[in-house]
């Protein structure tokens, strides 16, 4: 009987460790630890033994713990020699020293060591995987090992403090052999994401792990985490994808930073791109792109919602239902005549406490504020401090509505100047 029901032990520490059978034979020492994936991700699924007779590999349930620390099989036929095992994350080959994404912290680090548990006790003996270590505690413990004493070793790495990732809030960015980027992370977990925390996450990583997380995108996060990015990274993300997959992801960005990155592009790239979208959308980003992107219409967007004069306060909240932009940009209703000239514009904290069947021009601030296509954005930010504005309509010679310039546009272009 052993008598801890669980004990932590580092991938280091274990290294190397003797593995015997019942009657005390060596049978090899431990080389690395097959970790599933997929559903069963951070289960220990085999331990990894270098014999005489090359490299095997013995099922997790098939190896126990000693009194003294080492290990024993239960029964010698489990340890079979070590094919490819293309569904495994061996820790020490793939894991340690590699970046990994902290999901929890939403940011880029480097594996230095990898904590594990023997969790339960006779036949339920097992080991799993408990943490990562990234701080300074495991990386010392990797040089100092075979050159300090083990007890020595693990008393002087504890004066370190300990920086570890729980496994759950781990994704590991690996390279096969052959330098080929594989991603063992789960799309659900990259979804739950932040497109800025996506965005900082890719910023952090080299072109080729880079690439594959972002590839690994649909294109609706793909084109929120495009918007988060610089125009260099946007087009060293786009590099090696073609045309067809490009537009699919513009078509779903806001169209004034859809605009906005196919200027960065070459010409012929960008017109390929234009093509390849649907009728509606390239209209849309056509017309933004012979704008002067220095101007209030080259920063504004298309996306806004507007009803007409006689719209209601259930009118409104239909158009917002059906309203195909980002929903969490939309500050105020548009009111515009039959010729879409700019009438008034409603915050929606008024239809929150309106009837239903309430006039949306009963609502109406009493002035309606406007700006040119052409206002330059100096006078534009002045604008959004005079006024202290969340949105600002953009109206062409005639008065008709032609977009929305959001205060997202105008803090981005004040932080460029500074």
């Amino acid at each position: 009987m052993h008598p801890r029901t669980t004990a932590r032990i580092s991938l280091t520490a274990l290294l190397g460790t003797p593995v015997t059978d019942a009657q005390g034979h060596l049978r090899g020492r431990l080389k690395d630890i097959a970790v599933a994936t997929g559903p069963d991700a951070g289960k220990v699924a085999g331990i990894v033994l270098k014999t005489r007779d090359g490299l095997a590999i013995v099922p997790s349930q098939e190896v126990m713990e000693t009194p003294s620390g080492n290990m024993e099989l239960r029964s010698s036929g489990a340890l079979v020699p070590l094919e490819d095992q293309g569904n495994y994350l061996y820790l020490q080959q793939d894991l340690v020293d590699r970046q990994i994404i902290d999901i929890h912290g939403r940011k880029v680090v480097r594996a230095s060591d990898v904590d594990l548990e023997w969790m339960g006790q006779g036949a339920a003996h097992l080991l799993r995987v408990a943490e990562v270590e990234v701080g300074i505690r495991g990386a010392f413990r990797r040089i100092f090992k075979g050159l300090l004493p083990r007890a020595m070793l693990d008393k002087l790495s504890r004066k370190f403090a300990a920086r570890g990732i729980p496994w759950e809030f781990v994704d590991v960015i690996e390279l096969d052999p052959d330098r080929r980027v594989k991603l063992r992370i789960e799309y659900e977990r990259l979804a739950e994401i932040h497109p800025s925390d996506l965005a900082d996450i890719l910023e952090d990583l080299a072109p080729a792990e880079r690439e594959v997380i972002f590839t690994s995108l649909d294109e609706d996060l793909a084109a929120d985490t495009l918007e988060e990015v610089e125009p260099k990274m946007q087009k060293a993300l786009l590099e090696k994808m073609g045309e067809e997959r490009i537009a699919d992801i513009v078509e779903e960005m806001d169209p004034g930073a859809a605009a906005d990155l196919l200027g960065e592009l070459p010409e012929d790239q960008s017109d390929a791109i234009l093509e390849e979208m649907e009728p509606e959308e390239r209209q849309e980003v056509s017309e933004l792109l012979e704008f002067d992107e220095d101007s209030a219409a080259g920063c504004m967007t298309t996306d806004f919602v507007s009803v007409g004069l006689n719209a209601t306060v259930a009118q409104a909240a239909e158009a917002l239902k059906s309203f195909d932009g980002d929903p969490e940009s939309v500050t105020e209703i548009y009111l515009l005549d039959e010729k879409r000239v700019l009438r008034g514009a409603i915050p929606l904290a008024r239809l929150v406490m309106a009837q239903p069947e309430t006039h949306l021009a009963v609502l109406a601030e009493p002035r309606v504020l406007s700006c040119p296509v052409g206002l330059q954005q100096n006078e534009l930010a002045e604008l959004f401090d005079k006024y202290n504005l969340h949105a600002l309509a953009v109206v062409d010679a005639q008065g008709r509505m032609v977009g929305v310039v959001e205060a997202d546009h105008v803090i981005s272009f004040l932080r460029d100047k500074l």
